[in-house]
């Protein structure tokens, strides 16, 4: 399969709602509509989620340790408008969607997640990977830990944006590892850490 790669809109650095109204109305949304959600929803929530920040340094929304950014995001695209179902990696320094799998994944990926209606009805699933290894090199054991640490600020950031853009979502551990590793077809050394549904309310 030849690679494809779709350079997502570029993504609004100010919006209408405030930080604040954004944090004291932040919920967890499992119920979604059958609507489509656009794509700029996507790629304002993906950069929120990873999106650089300054081009020099490569800083991006959320704080890593030691700049190593161990985080892989995927989105499962299903009811996108202007984006075709399938398993898609987020390309941060593009701001772009690179195909992995064609077809819409949801049913697979609510399988192996013990069956959350909120991911089978959701318009795209962002996925949060992680290279422990990027981490650990410099951080022995504490890796773990500072990994986490970043998935749980970038998770934040995906809830606040989604919160500004009138979407839901609603933040997911309970999965089976191996299943979700097998879906995405994830290479050996990144593991998934969370799983975000996203769709209207």
């Amino acid at each position: 399969m030849k690679i494809r790669e779709y350079e997502l809109s570029e993504p609004i650095k100010k919006g209408d709602m405030s930080l604040e109204e954004a944090i004291a109305n932040r919920r967890s949304i499992r119920t979604y509509s059958k609507e489509k959600i656009g794509e700029n929803d996507i790629s304002q929530l993906l950069w929120a989620a990873q999106g650089i920040t300054d081009e020099v340094t490569g800083f991006t929304t959320a704080p890593s340790a030691g700049a190593l950014y161990p985080l892989e995001i995927y989105v499962a695209i299903s009811m996108v408008d202007g984006i075709e179902a399938g398993l898609y990696k987020y390309n941060p320094s593009n701001h772009s969607l690179i195909l992995k799998k064609d077809g819409d994944i949801r049913e697979d990926i609510y399988n192996v997640s013990l069956r959350q209606d909120s991911i089978k009805d959701a318009a795209a699933v962002i996925i949060y990977c992680a290279v422990f290894e990027r981490t650990s090199y410099r951080y022995g054991g504490r890796a773990f830990q500072y990994v986490y640490i970043e998935t749980g600020h970038s998770a934040q950031n995906v809830y606040l944006q989604a919160e500004a853009l009138n979407v839901g979502t609603v933040a997911i551990g309970a999965f089976h590892d191996d299943g979700v590793k097998k879906v995405l077809d994830l290479p050996g050394k990144e593991e998934p850490v969370y799983l975000m549904p996203i769709g209207k309310k």
